[in-house]
């Protein structure tokens, strides 16, 4: 028997911790920021709790699975589609448990008048999205979907299709191709490192770069202040300022790299959760830092094709380089994206997961 909880956040906090092994790759957020993202006027994404909901399937007494359904707004009415989301999919391998989490999804986004159910979406394309389909015994990078071989089974045994094929790549940062491209000399340019004195103006330009860059890509909506700020603000306290920048020609921001330190085997310390030993476990991942992950990179679209991004990805290489880092996870590209497909080739960076987002009619 499977009971289905809504908005029980401590059970669905427990899901990953009670359905997966700890060898398994998955890597839990922080409980706080998971916390954040549920929160109805908290996360801009979600202005009410019409707007999203969570549902936990109990069995035997303990959490067995968990499911998020939303509606980004922004991106129905961009799009012009009509479609529900779901997220944070995580399930032990059990038909009955999938069946009673995704029909829950589903009765959310019928009452709702949507059409289809679309997802990993956590909880948009801007964050984490797909769902893994190979590469299960290569461990991830922050923010990056992982999840076991059973999840996607589930899903197309309950009526799913996939479909938009993405991969996400690593690098070993000892064997990584520079290009030695150069910055064109017909204007001024200068780099700005991302640091804690200039944190919010920096972000600022980060996300008009990044809106301007990429609003030719499929699915991408445009970030608000609020909800660039909501998804980068933490980020200052993890940042490396030696390896995030803003390309600015003639004093406007026209590039930007966003690259952290890759936060993953902190959380598996910590149990994704502020206890006691906290402030030790993070000073043991500040002085072990060898793996990063770059989050993305943009380059503003009047600036295309002047071989800019290149040479910022060489710069934040020779950065990652020198400041003894040894490995570099790449977030999703997907398949449509030839050029950032070639970009990642001529780095020399090899395919680490490959996911794919998967679609009912409902």
């Amino acid at each position: 028997m499977v009971e289905i909880r809504e908005r029980s956040f401590d059970d669905f906090f427990e899901v990953p911790f009670a359905v997966y092994p700890s060898s398994d790759a998955y890597v839990s957020p922080m409980r706080s920021d998971l916390k954040r993202m549920l929160s109805a006027g908290v996360n801009p994404l979600f202005p009410s709790e019409d707007d999203f909901t969570y549902f936990t399937a109990i069995r035997n007494g303990r959490p067995a699975g968990r499911i998020v359904v939303h509606n980004h707004a922004a991106s129905n009415a961009l799009h012009k589609t009509n479609q529900a989301s779901f997220g944070f999919f995580d399930c032990e391998d059990n038909g009955e448990v999938a069946g009673a989490l995704l029909e829950a999804a589903s009765q959310w986004a019928r009452a709702g008048g949507f059409d289809t159910l679309c997802g990993n979406f956590n909880l948009t394309a801007m964050q984490q999205c797909g769902v893994q389909t190979d590469g299960f015994d290569h461990h991830g990078f922050t923010d990056m979907v992982q999840n076991p071989p059973h999840i996607p089974r589930l899903l197309e045994a309950n009526g799913f299709e996939a479909y938009f094929p993405m991969t996400t790549f690593s690098l070993d940062l000892a064997s990584a191709k520079l290009t030695e491209k150069t910055l064109p000399s017909n204007a001024s340019y200068s780099f700005t490192p991302i640091e804690k004195k200039s944190f919010p103006a920096r972000m600022e330009d980060a996300r008009l770069v990044l809106n301007d860059g990429f609003a030719d890509n499929p699915m991408f909506v445009a970030l608000s202040k609020e909800e660039f700020v909501f998804q980068a603000g933490e980020m200052m306290t993890i940042l490396d300022p030696r390896l995030s920048s803003v390309l600015l020609c003639d004093n406007e921001p026209v590039g930007v790299v966003i690259c952290i330190p890759d936060l993953n085997g902190f959380l598996r310390a910590t149990k994704s959760r502020f206890g006691l030993l906290t402030p030790f476990h993070y000073l043991r991942y500040r002085l072990n830092r060898k793996r990063a992950v770059i989050i993305f990179y943009s380059v503003a679209r009047k600036c295309h094709g002047r071989g800019i991004m290149g040479a910022m990805l060489d710069r934040t290489l020779k950065a990652l380089r020198t400041a003894g880092y040894r490995e570099l996870g790449l977030t999703w590209i997907a398949d449509i994206n030839a050029a950032s497909l070639r970009q990642a080739e001529k780095l020399g960076a090899k395919p680490l997961h490959r996911l794919h987002l998967f679609k009912k009619v409902l």
